[in-house]
């Protein structure tokens, strides 16, 4: 009998091991908690800074497609604020909310913007969100991270408004060619920086086994259209290695 999602692999894996699904959610809880404080200098030592030049294009592409009006933004898994900061520069008057499950991150995220975003710390599967109460959710680099990621989706199609928009960012597969060489930077380095820089090679060696079980781009756009969104744009970064997908919840 078939899978009921391809996103089910994450459900019950930290990493290579496969774990009751509380446990995943309590551990990848307290592996961002533990991180925190190094994640944003960790994101650009591990992409070569590439990171930040996927989140302007992002950031570009969703006031692109965001509708004029006073619903806010939610940020989920907001994580250190760095996209809802642009974002709160780009819209002074907006309401932007970051939602992410850890405290440590979104201690972060406050010391960096003060006042200037609100703060929910709320698992991205269940939010405290009225529905079609938002007019956009970014959602970058979080949603392997989640207990359930096919119900974080069903969740973000719930507190969208009619006409609103999911911008999407997360890792994929990479083009083949570029697998290889890839894989050995995933595999050798990114966990040999985590012990050095974050003194956490066991929670970036997650990382990469986590993305390494996400979906390709065919079928995450099979997720997001099961969520009950409509795929609108999509661009690849880096021959792959990340992908921009854009959703609109039907009028």
């Amino acid at each position: 009998m078939p899978r009921a999602s391809q996103l089910d692999d994450l459900r019950t894996s930290f990493g290579e091991q496969s774990v009751a699904e509380e446990i995943r959610r309590d551990e990848v809880r307290a592996l961002f908690d533990r991180i925190a404080p190094r994640y944003d200098l960790m994101n650009d030592l591990m992409s070569f800074g590439t990171h930040r030049l996927w989140k302007r294009k992002v950031i570009s592409r969703a006031l692109h497609h965001l509708q004029p009006g006073e619903a806010p933004i939610v940020d989920l898994a907001g994580g250190t604020g760095d996209l809802a900061i642009a974002l709160r520069a780009a819209l002074p008057g907006r309401r932007i909310i970051v939602t992410d499950p850890s405290a440590g991150m979104l201690g972060v995220a406050r010391e960096r913007a003060g006042d200037a975003l609100e703060y929910l710390q709320a698992a991205g599967e269940d939010l405290p969100l009225s529905p079609a109460s938002v007019a956009m959710v970014t959602l970058s680099f979080g949603l392997r991270n989640m207990s359930d990621p096919a119900q974080g989706l069903r969740e973000v199609a719930r507190v969208l408004a009619p006409g609103g928009h999911l911008v999407l960012l997360e890792f994929s597969k990479p083009d083949p060619w570029f697998a290889p060489f890839y894989g050995v930077h995933a595999r050798h380095v990114i966990p040999r920086l985590g012990a050095l820089v974050a003194r956490d090679q066991g929670a970036y060696q997650y990382l990469v086994e986590s993305i390494e079980r996400f979906p390709a781009r065919q079928d995450m756009a099979r997720e997001i259209a099961a969520a009950g969104l409509e795929l609108v744009e999509e661009r690849a970064f880096v021959f792959g290695v990340a992908r921009m997908q854009i959703a609109k919840k039907p009028q």
